[in-house]
Order: structure tokens, then sequence, then C-alpha cells
């Protein structure tokens, strides 16, 4: 049976799975990064990854896996087959798609962005199927997203397309660790909304998650501090919408986990903020933790189709 390789890096895990022609999922493992044990054993723990991962497709489908399809935090070079910069895994300018294709015996592979490849995930087969022009946001620790059109994500001519979470909205607000001040993330990703509730309720393992709880709730405290976030996230998202103009506006992350808790609030602060701009459908995201995998295994998918002169999976 065709498949590809499709792989996860996160962190501190990885989800993998071999993924079928239709892009249904024939196996599937997890494993944990191993970061503790330094960077050059999470790549020695990935290579070795992939390559059970290609035995196992060999001895149940008949064949080796025809591509992979992977999926890696930080900054990434996706033309060039490199992972820049992670900081939580201690990349720098690690060549990750040449040392995947030797251990894989040539077998060609795809090197993603993590967002981008969920948002690729989200955006052809998840909440924005059938849109021609989309934007994902993961609302995590930090703030990225992925711009679709055509079923395509853009990566930039740098692999810095779709930064969104630092885009200033408070101008001379708090310093973010990117060197600028007022950054969306600071303000309106799931780690920015812990540490205010942590604050006001003076309980330091206090979440967003608890946050969102409270709201829901009726806790006024927590309506301030949760407003506060979702007027950030909306001046960021005009922004875009301005720039972008997406016909979909799909919002995943930790965040969205709280269903209408944000995205009532949400559309009603976007809604008063546009003039000219025209209001995109938002709509949650729908593919979880398996987005990640999922767009993975499209990438790879693209490579072989790409080959065989066929369209790309949909």
């Amino acid at each position: 049976m065709r498949h590809v390789i499709a792989l996860d890096v996160g962190g501190t895990g990885m989800k993998a799975a071999l993924v079928g022609a239709g892009g249904e999922f024939l196996h599937q493992a997890r494993r944990a990064t191993g970061r503790e044990r330094g960077p050059d054993a999470v790549v020695d723990g990935i290579l070795d990854f992939a390559a059970e991962l290609r035995a196992y497709g060999t001895e149940h489908f008949g064949a080796p896996a025809l591509a992979a399809g992977v999926a890696v935090p930080g900054i990434v070079d996706e033309e060039q087959g490199v992972a820049a910069y992670a900081v939580n895994l201690g990349w720098r300018n690690l060549p990750l798609r040449a040392l995947l294709t030797d251990r894989l015996d040539g077998a060609p592979v795809a090197l993603g962005h993590d967002v981008r490849t969920g948002g690729l995930a989200e955006g052809r087969v998840g909440a924005g199927k059938g849109a021609d022009r989309f934007l994902f946001v993961a609302l995590g620790t930090g703030i990225a997203s992925a711009i679709g059109f055509a079923g395509r994500v853009e990566a930039g001519a740098h692999g810095f397309a779709g930064e969104i979470g630092h885009i200033v909205v408070r101008p001379d607000g708090t310093l973010c660790p990117c060197g600028q001040r007022g950054c969306l993330e600071r303000y309106a990703s799931a780690a920015a909304v812990s540490e205010a509730w942590a604050s006001v309720t003076g309980t330091p393992e206090a979440d967003a998650a608890d946050c969102a709880k409270a709201v829901a709730a009726g806790d006024p405290k927590a309506r301030e501090v949760w407003q506060r976030a979702v007027d950030a996230l909306a001046d960021g998202l005009v922004t875009a919408l301005t720039l972008l103009d997406p016909g979909t506006l799909i919002i995943g992350g930790g965040l969205a986990e709280s269903g209408e808790t944000l995205f009532t609030p949400l559309r009603e602060a976007i809604r008063q903020r546009i003039t000219f701009q025209k209001l995109p459908t938002i709509v949650p995201a729908a593919l979880g933790d398996t987005a990640g995998c999922l767009g993975a295994g499209l990438l790879a998918w693209d490579l072989v189709n790409k080959t065989d002169g066929t369209e790309a999976t949909s």
C-alpha cells in the first residue's frame, strides 16, 4: 500500500504516522524527544524514529514509504531543508532534510514549520476546507500563524512568514524576548493570559484554562483579564486582515479550546474594529493535536505527487 511518513516534532514529544494516499492514518506512534539529553540526542531520536517508521511500513504494507514530511518548531528554511533556529531544542542551522534523506535510503523529505504545517492541514482538510484564502492562528505559549492560499501555505522569502505574534499592538508596552515592546503574544497568548490570571489570583499555578472557566462562571476579575487579551488579539488580527484579506480565519491552540468563551467576544471585538475591511468567517480549528501530523503527511504527498506529475492530495 502506498504511504508516506509524517512526523511532528514538538518541544518535548514527537507524534508520527504513516499516511495513506487519501490522508488516512495507517499507523500512529508517539515518542519523547529526549531533549534533556541535549540537541544531538534529539536529532538521533528523530532519525531513529523515522527509520523505525520506514521499517514498519515495509513490513506491514509491502513497501517503504514513498516520502516523508517533518514539522519542526522554530525558524525553518523550508526550501533548503534546514532547521535554522529552535531555542527549545538547541538547534542552529541543522540540515535535517539531508540527514533524514540519508537515513531513509534516499527517500524525498519535506521540512516544514510546525504552525505552518498544522495550518496547511487545517486549511486543506480541516476547518478551512474549501477556502481559497485563509489565515490560521495558533494561540499557544506564543502566537504564530499560517497564511494560506490555493491549498498552499506561504513561508516567506526567509522563512519568517506568519509571525503574527510579533505584531506590535501596544507601543512601549511589555518587553518581548524578540527585542520589541508590546508584541501581540505578550498580551494574548495562552502564556500571557496564564501569567496575568496567576498575578490576579495570587496562585502561581493558575493558568489560562482556569481563567476561561472563571470567565464562564461570571467572575468579574477573570472577565477583565480575558477582555484585555481579547482586545489585544483583535487589534493584531485586524492588522492581519487588512494586509491579507482572508476569507476564513481559523483560530487554534490552547485558548481556542475555551470555545465560545473566546469566540463570542473575539468576533464582536473584530467586528467593532473593521471599517473598510471585509469580515472573514471566524471558526475554531478542527483537527486538534493531529494537525501537525496531517500537515506533514500532506507535505510528503505533495512531494510524491510532484514527482508523479499529479495534483496535490486534497
